[in-house]
């Protein structure tokens, strides 16, 4: 089968043919429909020479498909059954510790699964088990966005706009800062309060929650925005360190969030089918996923990236 692999430091993601998995006790084997494309998948390969436990490595970790075999001891599941895998489940992660789902087939843990409803798309189905229950994660179940609280979203890419569009639903006043205006537009679309360019123009206006989906240098703009007793939620990892200003720290909470669980993937399932989010995102073909992922890097991505394969 095919299978998009990062063979090594310096080397860019090649297309090779590796022979197709077998399902271990309490695994199952997914054809692949979808997978999205997401900036983690640049990191792990940046990293991945010195910590990856082998190499060559499948990447991809955003992936929807068909359940094509069951392992022993499988329950609940069936060949034919449309599923997503929970990106920070019971096994580690796709693409940096196990083969991800840029290939025709996944092995995947059947406690990782979430069930795709009829109906929805896999290219939704796909980007909802990392930008979407990620996004929704940080901002609902670690930050409470709810009715009554102003709330911040800063990145408005392939996840800020679905924590965004989640905070908006919950009923929450939400603004965003985003650096590129293309996609003001749509922020405003979503429903948004505002839109700055820098969120350091949020600078004591009082915020009660700022989810920081970009992490280039914007943490700390993050805590001079919230009010003491405020919260900051981190989830971006664009720069590998940050520097806070002690004092300004202080009544404050700064919390990580990774991740997220299968019945946040669920839940967004349900919002993307019934279209209270409506994530802008483009498709691609398997062939084109190399081509992708450079496109990634040089910020030409609005969204999302999803690439479409299988019959």
């Amino acid at each position: 089968m095919r299978a998009w692999q990062f063979e090594g430091a310096g080397k860019p993601i090649a297309l090779n043919e590796i022979p197709e998995p077998e399902p271990g006790p309490g695994e199952v084997v997914i054809d692949v429909k979808a997978a999205g494309l997401c900036h983690s998948d640049l990191m792990y390969m940046e990293v991945g020479a010195a910590t990856m436990p082998f190499l060559p490595m499948t990447q991809g970790h955003e992936n929807a498909g068909v359940v094509s075999a069951l392992g022993e001891g499988v329950e609940g599941w069936a060949v034919g059954d449309l599923v997503g895998v929970c990106t920070s489940g019971v096994r580690p992660p796709a693409g940096m510790f196990t083969h991800g789902g840029f290939a025709d087939k996944l092995v995947a843990d059947a406690r990782d699964l979430a069930r795709v409803p009829e109906g929805l798309d896999p290219a939704l189905a796909a980007l909802a088990t990392d930008a979407g229950m990620t996004s929704y994660h940080a901002i609902i179940k670690v930050g409470g966005a709810a009715a009554g609280m102003k709330v911040g979203v800063i990145g408005y890419g392939g996840l800020g706009q679905i924590g965004t569009r989640a905070a908006v639903l919950a009923g929450a006043e939400v603004h965003v800062a985003e650096t590129k205006k293309s996609v003001w537009d749509l922020a405003r679309a979503a429903g948004v309060a505002g839109v700055v360019e820098d969120a350091a123009e949020w600078a004591g206006q009082g915020f009660d929650l700022v989810v920081d989906y970009a992490g280039f240098d914007t943490t700390q703009r993050a805590i001079d925005a919230i009010e003491r007793g405020g919260t900051v939620v981190q989830v971006g990892l664009g720069l590998p360190t940050f520097t806070v200003t002690s004092p300004t720290i202080l009544g404050k909470t700064l919390v990580g969030s990774l991740g997220g669980t299968v019945q946040d993937i669920e839940e967004v399932f349900d919002l993307l089918l019934a279209r209270e989010i409506e994530p802008a995102y483009t498709e691609i073909a398997f062939d084109e996923i190399g081509a992708g992922l450079e496109r990634l890097a040089r910020g030409e991505v609005t969204g999302r990236l999803v690439a479409r394969f299988g019959d």
